[in-house]
């Protein structure tokens, strides 16, 4: 698989660490920085995993942060992106199989490395359940598509 990754200046650790492990299981990983050690604004390096996973060039993406709480956030304003939080693998296995995630991040001040690989081995193995799911997601892809002045957002 082609994983698209970045990390802000909290995560430079744990990206390295994760990279290593992901390429070390055969994965494809896509570094789109930030390879500086100062500190370094995060919504450019979500734009850039988006960018990869919306064109088709990943699979999948993964950004690293403090929280992860604003990337999530950034990541999740990518028309066609669904960025999960992962902070537990049951987070991961409900972002995958009920939200269909094409995003995962992760916090490096909340998980620890080997539960980050953990949480992104359960995110990447877990498949979308579809059903209940599907229609979901299709009124979500809805709202990303609505015009907002103006519009009457009351249910018909």
């Amino acid at each position: 698989m082609h994983i698209a990754v970045a990390a802000d200046h909290n995560g430079l650790p744990l990206k390295a660490e994760l990279v290593r492990r992901l390429a070390a299981d055969g994965h494809d990983v896509i570094d789109r920085g930030s390879h500086l050690e100062g500190v370094v604004d995060y919504p450019l390096l979500c734009f850039a995993v988006c960018r990869l996973v919306v064109s088709g060039e990943a699979d999948w993406g993964l950004v690293i942060g403090g929280s992860g709480q604003g990337e999530v956030i950034a990541c999740n304003k990518v028309r066609g992106i669904r960025a999960g939080l992962g902070y537990s693998t049951f987070a991961a296995e409900i972002s995958r199989g009920n939200n269909d995630a094409n995003v995962l991040v992760l916090g490096a001040k909340v998980v620890t490395p080997e539960l980050a690989f953990d949480v992104i081995t359960t995110w990447l193995e877990t498949p979308f359940r579809g059903g209940v799911h599907q229609a979901r997601l299709d009124q979500i892809a809805a709202l990303e598509s609505r015009p907002y002045p103006g519009e009457d957002w009351r249910q018909d």
